[in-house]
């Protein structure tokens, strides 16, 4: 079902539009934690390390997904906000065809570089080949990634988040089962939990796909829409691009940052290839909230009522907050147990890292949160150079002290990088939105 996100009192609609996608991103985020969990439960600790290890390069390949969902989605939301379906219909289409021919160019670059990128960010020699292995069959899988991310945002921009939510709900339940089976049954190690994500994977976009054309054919226009527009591609990569570059150079931070936790051995990268995942789901999932905060100002700004953004700005930090507050206790008390669900018997190294991580990040989410939906604002505003700069400061930051850091204090130094650069760079970001929203208030 279509919602129009541009009438209503803003926190109700927001509440009903993110918490299915709040919901749906936490399923997304189980076909990666079902593989650490996995790999570290029923092979050990090595392979939970190779998993963890090759995750940090397919986050690239995933920024990718995600900026076309944003081009995408930003731009229909818009255009849906202003009853212009035709342009609705040409968006979604462009977006396919430019979508197909960039995940093309990222599986050749991929498949052929896979062996550099690892070596590039020190792989141990005892976890290569099963990284490499992880990495390639991922590769494989990129179709139904940015396919997926693609139907997905057109959804959010539609004002349907119920929709994505089952399709993830139910594969990501089954990719806990083949996971299992894969390596369990099987005993195919490292291949099966890389294998068992692409199927499931594959399955929740046919069916995405599949739904959106058929949504796509109950709006109905006067004439029939053009299947590409140049015109409206530079709109979309307007937006993409920056969105890509943003995700593309964290993630390229990230494995900057890799590299030298691998400098520490096996030990502190399960640990860490533990903690991380528990630490992206939450990141991930404010982030999707935050999209969502990004199609309500779309819409709204698209239909003519930018002064329904600063409503929707205000109730998108309550929302992340309150999601925050049991996560952050969870994560800082419990930390311990929660690294062994990824480790039967983890060393000591291992186990004591992923707690350290935990308690050491988890008290900054309301830092980042008020970030993201900042972010989200300036997203929706189409004020993509100033989202940049925000989010730039926060990489460059992370990615310099954790090397100074690390130097004094070792693996320590490196996880109190993090919130620096979250602080800094929520400061930007929330200056620049809070500056934004006062031009739309009717008094200025």
């Amino acid at each position: 079902m279509n919602k129009d996100l541009t009438v209503g009192k803003a926190q109700s609609v927001l509440w009903r539009f993110c918490l299915p996608l709040f919901a749906s991103v936490i399923f997304q985020q189980l076909y990666n934690i079902a593989d650490s969990l996995v790999a570290g439960k029923f092979i050990g600790e090595e392979a939970l390390a190779a998993v963890g290890n090759s995750y940090e390069i397919t986050l690239i390949f995933i920024a990718f997904g995600f900026g076309c969902n944003i081009g995408c989605s930003v731009i229909v939301s818009q255009f849906f906000g202003a009853k212009r379906f035709r342009d609705v219909k040409t968006t979604v289409s462009t977006t396919f065809i430019a979508s197909g021919v960039l995940c093309a160019v990222l599986m050749a670059g991929g498949l052929l570089l896979s062996s550099q990128l690892l070596t590039l960010i020190h792989t141990p020699k005892n976890i290569f080949h099963d990284s490499q292995v992880y990495l390639c069959i991922y590769i494989f899988s990129l179709p139904f990634v940015i396919f997926y991310n693609v139907s997905n945002g057109i959804f959010a921009a539609l004002g349907d988040s119920k929709t994505p939510f089952w399709f993830l709900a139910c594969s990501s339940v089954a990719n806990i089962a083949m996971d299992i089976l894969f390596v369990k049954a099987f005993d195919m190690g490292v291949a099966g939990v890389a294998w068992a994500t692409l199927i499931c994977q594959g399955i929740s976009c046919v069916l995405a796909l599949v739904f959106v054309i058929k949504r796509l054919r109950t709006i109905k226009t006067n004439e029939k829409p053009p299947l590409f527009s140049s015109r409206i591609l530079k709109k979309i990569t307007m937006i993409a691009v920056p969105s890509i570059l943003q995700q593309s150079f964290i993630s390229v931070g990230n494995i900057i940052i890799q590299g030298v936790i691998n400098g520490f051995g096996s030990g502190v990268i399960a640990g860490y290839s533990a903690s991380v995942k528990l630490n992206n789901m939450v990141i991930t999932s404010i982030t999707t909230i935050a999209n969502g905060v990004s199609n309500f100002t779309a819409q709204n700004i698209g239909a003519g009522k930018p002064q329904r953004v600063a409503e929707g700005f205000k109730a998108g930090i309550r929302m992340v907050w309150m999601i925050c507050i049991p996560i952050i206790v969870l994560y800082f008390f419990a930390g311990k147990w929660l690294v062994y669900l990824f480790l039967d018997e983890p060393t000591k190294q291992a186990l004591d890292t992923g707690v350290i991580f935990l308690r050491i990040l988890s008290p900054f989410y309301f830092i980042v949160s008020a970030k993201l939906i900042s972010d989200g604002i300036l997203r929706g505003a189409e004020l993509m150079y100033r989202f940049m700069a925000a989010t730039f400061t926060d990489l460059i930051l992370r990615v310099v002290l954790a090397k100074i850091f690390s130097f004094f204090w070792g693996s320590v130094g490196i996880w109190t990088a993090w919130p620096v650069g979250w602080t800094v760079a929520m400061f930007i970001s929330v200056g620049f939105c809070v500056k934004y929203l006062k031009q739309c208030s009717p008094h200025g």
